[in-house]
């Protein structure tokens, strides 16, 4: 009798320790037993409008619509206003990424605050998938191997608005650029643009992030007769600048180039100042049925339709998911190699691929500002004059600087 109670006492303690065992490993697959995910945004600035909440909204909809587990296990979202300034978004990321033990952090509008970011999540070997920043750095020389690039960057925006503006015999440019990474990057892409084309950039002013006025760098626009003005920054100051522009009459004698923009932009301006406005976009809501159906969801909750980032954090999201459950683990090298593997096929990129350098590549639209008579109903804003296949819109890979490209 004693002997069989021995060999159940034995079997029981098995089977606890087998359990306990199993755990374990279900643990080491998902760190901490949870996939957090992190929105790091700009919830109160200059940018808030076409990232902020609306990104939080559009994380929040992907976790739900992948069921809110990932291998059996919860899916957490965080989120905290950077209030545009890298050394704050750094230290909230080192927060996150040590203490709150947070997986992966996505959106990071402004271009300084994505590229701080990236290079952390670099040294702890954690995910960033950047769909607010704008600049080319984040895939070239600032490359990292956890660092993914999702929506649009400066090149494509310069492919896009750019070309199309000197082809139509814009060939002499003055830039009104924001004095920041994005500004310089974006700048001197469309610089590039037009040179190669023939054209001269008779020169530029840079302004402050957040300008209160920007008279003094009109007047010098102006002064400088060149055929277009290319506003190089984004959000409130590219909405102040375009105002003030039209304003000043400006764009009677100047076309204006809105290097940067989005559909938050023209809502905030309206269609009477916007007409006519080229702009390279990511995502259009009302580009087909699948578009549409997102987008209403997504105007539900947050009462405007959703930017190219918020479709960007989205679709990103998705994929970071799709890839812990195939790779059945949230382990940042074996994501990453999984991210790489499963083509984007998605409402935002029918067609994506993940490069080596971190470049998400897919279409990108050509756009131009419908005049109030042709917009037909709410947010009816674009006529999209071009496609632009992923492969002409983003930097070619021959050309990159990355130390991640084989060449």
């Amino acid at each position: 009798m004693k002997l069989k109670c021995l060999a159940l006492h034995l079997c029981t303690a098995c089977c606890v320790l087998a359990a306990q065992s199993a755990l374990a490993d279900d643990k080491e697959k998902i760190s901490a037993g949870v996939v957090k995910v992190g929105i790091l945004t700009d919830m109160s600035g200059p940018y808030s409008a076409l990232s902020g909440q609306g990104s939080v909204v559009a994380a929040k909809m992907a976790i739900e619509d992948f069921g809110g587990k990932v291998l059996g296990k919860p899916i957490e979202l965080v989120y905290a206003d950077h209030l545009n300034k890298p050394d704050i978004a750094a230290s909230k990321a080192r927060e996150w990424f040590d203490t709150d033990k947070v997986d992966m952090i996505a959106d990071l509008v402004t271009s300084s605050v994505g590229l701080a970011v990236q290079q952390i999540a670099r040294d702890k070997n954690r995910i960033t998938m950047n769909s607010g920043a704008a600049t080319t750095a984040l895939t070239n020389k600032n490359c990292s191997p956890t660092g993914v690039h999702w929506a649009y960057d400066t090149f494509a925006m310069a492919s896009g608005t750019g070309k199309a503006m000197v082809q139509e015999g814009n060939d002499t440019w003055f830039f009104v650029t924001a004095d920041y990474a994005f500004g310089h990057a974006l700048e001197g892409d469309v610089s590039n643009v037009v040179k190669a084309r023939g054209g001269k950039v008779l020169g530029s002013v840079r302004h402050p992030l957040s300008a209160p006025d920007f008279s003094s760098f009109l007047i010098s626009a102006q002064g400088s007769g060149a055929k277009a003005i290319g506003f190089a920054n984004a959000g409130t100051d590219l909405i102040n600048a375009i105002k003030q522009a039209r304003e000043f009459g400006i764009n009677k004698k100047q076309k204006l180039a809105s290097l940067l923009m989005f559909v938050t932009d023209v809502d905030s301006l309206g269609l009477d100042v916007a007409q006519g406005l080229y702009l390279t976009e990511g995502f259009y809501w009302d580009l087909d049925n699948d578009t549409r159906a997102w987008s209403r969801r997504f105007f539900s909750r947050q009462k405007k339709m959703p930017t190219m980032i918020h479709a960007g954090v989205y679709s990103s999201l998705m994929h970071y998911f799709k890839a812990i459950q195939a790779a059945g683990t949230d382990d940042a090298t074996a994501v990453m190699a999984k991210m790489r593997e499963l083509p984007v096929k998605d409402f935002f990129a029918k067609n994506g691929k993940l490069r080596a350098d971190g470049r998400m590549v897919h279409d990108m639209y050509l756009a131009q500002v419908k005049a109030p008579s042709e917009s037909k109903y709410p947010w009816d804003y674009y006529t999209i004059k071009r496609v632009i296949p992923g492969d002409e819109a983003f930097m070619p890979l021959e050309k990159s600087e990355c130390p991640l490209v084989k060449k």
